[in-house]
């Protein structure tokens, strides 16, 4: 999306537009969505669409990030320079369970997050999905540095490592969740988030808070792959 374009579209037309788009998308998941119809409702002509949009996959990743700024202004932040060391899992834990508790209340995110996963699974999906990951991937590479600063992520590998298996034990848990959702609770549904962080924990909490008698020794070399890594992130 050239989002510099799209800004100075008036706002009741932007509205309009990813309104009909939300309803298409819904009713018809990503790939049975057309185009033809969402142009027809929102009243936009297609050379109009393409003025702003490169294709369909751009338009549904926009409105993907609209979707979820309006989540992330009901939630409110998670700010990592806030953390604690003594808060940190648990302020991870409570934001996911009320991230969670918006979509039990509102199926447009489920149905929302069906699709991404869908369209990820799809040739040229990860490259069609790389905007939207990689903002993910920068606030995730974010809290994994906070914690790390209060020693209550692991350092012992380089950061890119843990970013990515991060990103892809989340991902893994959350398309498990959106493809069970239909026969859980609420409730189990609640307790699931709170399963899937302890997962998460494991996997980046120090190895001696965890109680590891047999951890693996350091790399020798971890400080100079540390170093590199935390340049990239602050690029």
């Amino acid at each position: 999306m050239s989002k510099k374009r799209f800004d100075n579209l008036d706002a009741r037309r932007q509205d309009r537009l990813f309104n009909s788009a939300a309803e298409e998308f819904a009713a018809h998941g990503y790939d049975g969505a057309s185009l033809n119809r969402i142009l027809k409702r929102s009243g936009m002509s297609k050379s109009s669409l393409y003025y702003y949009f490169e294709d369909k996959a751009d338009l549904f990743i926009s409105l993907v990030e609209r979707s979820l700024a309006y989540l992330l202004r009901e939630l409110g932040g998670l700010e990592p320079a806030a953390m604690t060391a003594q808060g940190y899992w648990d302020d991870i834990d409570r934001y996911m369970r009320r991230a969670l508790q918006v979509l039990n209340r509102n199926a447009w995110y489920v149905k929302l997050g069906r699709m991404v996963i869908r369209l990820r699974s799809q040739p040229r999906g990860l490259q069609r999905t790389s905007r939207l990951y990689g903002a993910m991937e920068r606030y995730t590479g974010l809290l994994l540095s906070r914690g790390q600063e209060l020693g209550v992520v692991r350092d012992d590998l380089p950061a890119s490592y843990l970013i990515h298996a991060t990103m892809g034990l989340g991902e893994a848990l959350d398309t498990w969740l959106l493809d069970n959702w239909d026969c859980m609770t609420e409730d189990a549904r609640l307790d699931m988030v709170s399963t899937n962080v302890a997962l998460v924990r494991r996997l980046l909490e120090p190895p001696e808070l965890r109680g590891d008698a047999d951890a693996p020794p350091a790399s020798p070399d971890r400080s100079a792959a540390r170093s590199h890594d935390s340049e990239q992130v602050r690029d």
